[in-house]
């Protein structure tokens, strides 16, 4: 199957308009293929640029994703962060606000969770270094949001909590991975589903508890 690219950076483009083009099929680019398998060649094909440009707008491939990485890294803490500070006694719970707001601010470029999470980065490069600069930073608010909810619970074991943040990004990961899957699905339809999802997980257990007794 022949890949067709567009030629959105034939002459007369303006420079700041051909940047945001060539970020877009970067990010793309990286969220789909990982870093090791990106190419600066494909990218240029699929924007209609020469290398030679390419390079002289962005630099190497490493500066290139740093580019794209970190409007999406500063995008997703912002989002966290606001939806962790909301505190209407109507809002829904912490975790579904969460997701709500990383659906929210992945919407249009669903792909950009895995520019963050990409295990294909060179070990001890700078492209790593930021990228766990981010993920360090969303994994603190995650420990913080888990032993809120532990806490709740009348649980205070740290390793719970651990063992919870770890799991809550995997769920991310997941879920974001199934909605590129199923490209009709809106913020709002992710949202939803996480709820009826989250509310039939309590059922459940709550019946396996009773079962127990």
């Amino acid at each position: 199957m022949t890949t067709i690219f567009s030629k959105a950076g034939t002459k007369g483009v303006p420079r700041a308009d051909r940047e945001r083009q060539i970020l877009a099929a970067a990010t793309k680019e990286f969220g789909h293929h990982g870093y090791e398998a990106t190419t600066i060649a494909t990218i240029a094909a699929r924007v209609g640029v020469t290398k030679p440009l390419l390079h002289q707008y962005f630099g190497s491939k490493q500066d290139l994703y740093l580019a794209c990485l970190n409007p999406v890294g500063d995008r997703m803490l912002d989002a966290i962060r606001a939806a962790m500070g909301e505190h209407d006694v109507k809002a829904p719970p912490t975790p579904l606000r969460v997701l709500n707001a990383l659906f929210t601010a992945l919407n249009g470029q669903r792909e950009t969770w895995f520019v963050l999470y990409d295990p294909s980065l060179p070990p001890g490069s700078d492209a790593a270094h930021r990228a766990a600069y981010y993920r360090d930073a969303i994994d603190d608010l995650a420990a913080t949001g888990t032993a809120d909810l532990l806490h709740a619970a009348g649980t205070s074991d740290p390793l719970d909590a651990d063992a919870l943040k770890h799991a809550w990004r995997g769920l991310c990961t997941a879920l974001v991975r199934w909605w590129i899957n199923h490209p009709n699905q809106s913020p709002e339809a992710m949202s939803q589903r996480c709820a009826r999802l989250f509310e039939a997980s309590h059922t459940i257990l709550a019946a396996a508890d009773d079962d127990s007794t």
